[in-house]
């Protein structure tokens, strides 16, 4: 689970409201993305100037996930194991700790099997970081800032996150050049889509 902030133009006599903490307008992208790249679930369009808090607790997942309506399969076993174990989410640090929640510890824990679990869930969430990037390698116009009014830039940003499922799903191999790790050194190996 992540979000991603889309650079826009400043609309009329919006004040700050869209202008985020990184220093530009945008609205942001929210999104929950497979071991291969799809986009499960999207929510664009909260102003950039929300706080990250702010953008989690109005998006529709979040009342979704709290009502117990997601549809997230029933815990399943894993292999050698006959203990049932609960699907989570897997997030930042920008999300609070719940029981479908998983987040790294904090940064100032200096314990090793803590930095050693932060360090691996970090690397789950490569998934939705590379789902980003292929989006963005995709449809070059995420790259500059969008001029249209906030409404037309969710439209757009809703289809292209379809156009980026359907394109994984009919070409499920010409995604190659995304975000992996070298298994010798555990370093991360970025993916082609950064240089976009």
């Amino acid at each position: 689970m992540g979000d991603k902030h889309i650079a826009i133009k400043k609309p009329p006599n919006a004040g700050s409201y869209y202008y985020n903490y990184k220093g530009f307008h945008s609205i942001v992208l929210m999104a929950v993305a497979d071991a291969t790249y799809k986009f499960l679930y999207v929510d664009a369009g909260t102003e950039g100037g929300a706080t990250d808090g702010g953008t989690w607790s109005n998006c529709s997942l979040h009342d979704a996930v709290e009502e117990n309506r997601t549809g997230v399969p029933r815990p399943e076993s894993l292999a050698n194991n006959d203990q049932p174990l609960p699907y989570h989410f897997v997030g930042d640090d920008v999300f609070a700790l719940q029981i479908w929640m998983m987040k790294p510890f904090s940064h100032r824990s200096q314990v090793l099997r803590k930095c050693i679990y932060s360090y691996r869930l970090s690397r789950t969430r490569c998934d939705v970081e590379n789902a980003f990037g292929i989006l963005y390698q995709n449809f070059h116009y995420f790259l500059t800032p969008m001029h249209q009014h906030p409404d037309i830039i969710n439209l757009i940003t809703m289809c292209a996150c379809v156009l980026h499922n359907l394109i994984l799903i009919k070409y499920p191999h010409s995604i190659s050049d995304v975000d992996r790790e070298d298994l010798d050194t555990h370093d991360l190996i970025p993916g082609g889509w950064r240089t976009v």
